[in-house]
């Protein structure tokens, strides 16, 4: 067996422990550690394939154990961490729809359109440079982030107040339609543009630098809270920058 070929498919596997273990603590009933844990697999599948690159270990079986990993932990793990978050919300409503529990539902459109996201990535020729579609991890850090900001509220350091985006993301209505909104990003036909860095260059990495400036101004102000902000902004500087893709 050669060991270093496998360094990349070992932290695949690291990526998808973490999508099984956010998984279990969601039933557990501890959500926050579940986001935290999405995260930490954003972080092995970003070394997956740098790893891969780097060692010269790019394969057909790495390929499908990569989209296979991230449809648990970018796909079903979000998912149910967004059930559980309108679970919540329609408790506590008085809207007759939200009291009968049907809303809560629309978060399987997490892993529905995350596997179909991923299944086309692996088909789609014309993704080696830019992304079509949402990808799937920078989608699910969007929805980890909701639990962190309800549930760290008056224990994050930030600059602005962060009282408005809880009340937004308590509400049940809000957190449905950016469920749909995003499940259709991901299998949409927009062009979003990848941190692929070719040169180091502005002109050719504008809006690579635009983003990752405003990313850093983000995160000073918002702290935790600048996570969904910053996939906003992603989203807004790709449809900027749409004929540069």
């Amino acid at each position: 067996m050669n060991l270093k070929s496998n360094i990349p498919n070992f932290l695949t596997m690291c990526n998808l422990v973490c999508g099984v273990v956010s998984i279990t603590l969601v039933l557990e009933g501890n959500i926050v550690m579940a986001a935290v844990f999405i995260f930490i697999a954003g972080i092995f599948d970003y070394l997956d394939g740098t790893s891969a690159k780097l060692l010269k270990a790019q394969s057909l079986l790495g390929k499908e154990l990569d989209s296979l990993s991230d449809v648990v932990s970018f796909g079903v793990a979000p998912g149910i961490i967004i059930f559980h978050v309108l679970s919540a919300s329609c408790a506590e409503s008085s809207n007759i729809l939200e009291q009968m529990h049907i809303i809560p539902y629309f978060a399987v459109l997490i892993p529905v359109c995350s596997s179909i996201r991923l299944a086309k990535f692996n088909l789609d020729i014309r993704q080696e440079v830019n992304f079509i579609g949402l990808p799937t991890p920078g989608n699910a850090m969007f929805f980890a982030s909701i639990p962190l900001i309800l549930h760290l509220q008056g224990r994050m350091f930030s600059l602005i107040p962060l009282d408005f985006m809880v009340t937004f993301f308590s509400n049940a209505r809000v957190v449905t339609i950016l469920t749909i909104f995003f499940s259709y990003l991901l299998v949409s036909e927009l062009r979003l543009f990848s941190m692929k860095f070719k040169t180091m260059d502005w002109q050719s990495n504008r809006v690579r630098y635009i983003f990752l400036m405003l990313a850093v101004v983000l995160l000073v102000l918002f702290s935790i809270s600048a996570i969904p902000l910053i996939i906003a902004a992603y989203i807004f500087l790709s449809l900027g920058f749409q004929k540069n893709l």
